[in-house]
């Protein structure tokens, strides 16, 4: 299905296509590594803002104030992204 290329020609072709090859696949672990620490640090992200939120939840109620962040995170607004 190719074109007749020299064996100069056809080496030089490989060559960049290996080459091309190996860093889609380096930037391909670079995505996936970057994308775990992402999720990594959603996750402590998350993890800090129940944590708020339980405390700011426990003052509202000590003090008899309403929790506007109740309201909030039970109609989806604090939605959790992972």
């Amino acid at each position: 299905m190719g074109i007749e290329l020299s064996k100069e020609l056809r080496d030089q072709y490989q060559k960049t296509l290996d080459l091309a090859k190996k860093q889609i696949q380096d930037i391909e672990n670079t995505i996936e590594d970057e994308l775990a620490k992402v999720k990594e640090r959603l996750a402590e992200l998350q993890n800090k803002k129940k944590t708020l939120l339980q405390m700011y939840a426990a003052g509202c109620e000590i003090l008899g104030t309403d929790n506007e962040f109740e309201k909030s995170e039970s109609s989806g607004q604090g939605a959790d992204l992972t």
